[in-house]
């Protein structure tokens, strides 16, 4: 049997491959830090053949409630990616398959491949809307990409999504794409409408060093991302120091921050009660927020989802808690599944990139309520 990781988000480690009733395999730790949880590999073997895949360090992860009801994913053309049994028992992740192919590739949620990224750019910028443009550059020399989208020259409001500050949280990219496709669908009128007053900035892939690098958490200089908004700096996390200042100096009315989690089956948003200038006012707008996105999609949902902050306790290192206080306005984190939607299961593929984009694609209802909430609190 041969086991790799030699290419785009790969990471997996060796132990034993001889039988492949007991293919022995380790979890890499993120480059200068200790986090551990995403895995992508490809296995060859013969037509055929019965495989068990031991990763015998999961009780080492992260986040060791992620792996209880996960399944994992697989694929054999790598765009077709779809669920596979899996079991966790004393810290070791099984699973089995038998080979239609000499080679199959596995991964802790579809991969979403710089490749893919850059050809996302490059498609949204053929749209007269769009500007592209590079803010800076990473700790191993990749562009930070900015798409700015409009048809307006004075917009009355601007709008901020960023995504995939952790890398292996690639749903994150998927909803950017989907999000993308329904802005720039000229035949879709509610994005005809927002974008006559409104100027959307997102960032698609806010860490792809750590993407490509086939980190978890962090980025080359081993950053967690969503910890550094306080006091971001060139030399830890550029990624963030370039995209705050731009957001300082544009303003901005609505901010989200796209992730995925590793334990909670579902799909819901964390907001900025624990913020220390939370206020009603902000208060009314995550709730138009929610119940929009509740009407719009029958994936999201607001019954489950992170304990509130008590008021003044957030940690205001976190992203959206620091645009919140910052620009005093609606700022949301939207987590989805690596699991599946509890509440709308499918068993073949889990929650899936397809799922992931049509939220995305979803998300300009609740865009479009609240920016309406905002003129009527001016």
């Amino acid at each position: 049997m041969i086991v790799s990781d030699s290419f785009d988000s790969g990471n997996i480690r060796v132990i034993s491959s001889n039988d492949a009733q007991d293919i022995q395999l380790e979890i890499k730790a993120d480059n200068k830090s200790d986090f551990l949880q995403w895995f992508h590999f490809r296995l060859e073997g013969e037509p055929g053949q019965a495989c068990c895949i031991n990763i015998i360090n999961a009780g080492a992860a992260a986040y060791l409630d992620g792996w209880p009801g996960y399944q994992v994913c697989m694929s054999y053309d790598r765009q077709h990616w779809f669920r596979t049994p899996t079991s966790y028992k004393g810290g070791v992740l099984s699973f089995e398959t038998e080979l239609e192919q000499s080679s199959v590739y596995f991964a802790y949620f579809a991969p979403y491949s710089y490749e893919r990224h850059l050809d996302l750019l490059a498609w949204a910028q053929e749209d007269d809307r769009v500007r592209g443009e590079t803010l800076g550059h990473t700790l191993d020399g990749r562009d930070m990409s900015l798409l700015t989208i409009s048809d307006c020259e004075d917009p009355k409001y601007k709008v901020w999504i960023i995504a995939r500050q952790h890398p292996g949280e690639t749903m994150a990219e998927w909803f950017a794409e989907g999000f993308l496709q329904n802005l720039l669908d000229e035949d879709n009128p509610l994005a005809v409408l927002l974008l006559k007053e409104t100027a959307f900035y997102v960032v698609p892939n806010m860490n792809p060093d750590g993407a490509v690098r086939g980190n978890l958490r962090t980025n080359a200089a081993g950053a967690n991302l969503n910890r550094e908004w306080q006091s971001p700096s060139m030399e830890r996390s550029p990624e963030v120091y370039l995209v705050r200042e731009r957001m300082k100096a544009e303003g901005g009315d609505l901010f989200l921050d796209i992730h995925g989690d590793e334990a909670l089956p579902y799909n819901f948003v964390a907001g900025c009660e624990g913020n220390p200038g939370y206020t009603e006012a902000h208060a009314a707008l995550e709730a138009v927020f929610k119940q929009s996105y509740i009407q719009a999609s029958p994936d999201f949902q607001d019954d489950k989802g992170y304990d509130k902050d008590p008021k003044g306790q957030a940690n205001m290192t976190v992203a959206a808690n620091w645009m919140g206080e910052y620009f005093k306005t609606l700022s949301f984190t939207i987590e989805m599944p690596f699991k599946d939607n509890a509440n709308l299961p499918n068993l073949e593929t889990g929650w899936s990139p397809a799922r992931c984009a049509q939220l995305g694609k979803d998300v300009m209802h609740p865009i479009r309520a609240t920016l309406q909430a905002i003129a009527r609190q001016k």
